[in-house]
C-alpha cells in the first residue's frame, strides 16, 4: 500500500490566503452585525462593543467576534447573544 504524506505547508498557505480570509472575515462580519442587531441596549456601551478581531497564527488566520463592555460576561451569561448570533449564521 502506498504511503500518502500530507502536506502541511500546501494547508499552511491556504488557510492564510487573502481568498479564505475575506470569506471568513465577510462571515464574521454578518455574526456581528446579527450580534449587535439583536443586542440588549442599556446604555449602548455593550452593543458598541461587539467587534471583529483578526489573529494570525503560524497555521491560519481566525476572525473572532469578541464584546468589550466590562459588561459583556454578564450580559453574555444571561442572554447568549454572541451564540445565538453565531448560531443563526450556521444554519
Amino acid at each position: 500500500m502506498a504511503k500518502m504524506t500530507f502536506n502541511e505547508r500546501y494547508f499552511d498557505e491556504l488557510l492564510k490566503s487573502s481568498r479564505v480570509d475575506g470569506l471568513v472575515s465577510r462571515i464574521a462580519d454578518g455574526i456581528a452585525t446579527d450580534a449587535r442587531a439583536s443586542a440588549p441596549v442599556d446604555t449602548g456601551a455593550y452593543r458598541a462593543g461587539i467587534v471583529r478581531r483578526k489573529k494570525t497564527s503560524a497555521h491560519r488566520v481566525v476572525h473572532l467576534i469578541v464584546a468589550s463592555d466590562s459588561k459583556s460576561l454578564i450580559i453574555e451569561a444571561r442572554t447568549g447573544n454572541l451564540v445565538r448570533a453565531l448560531r443563526k449564521r450556521k444554519r
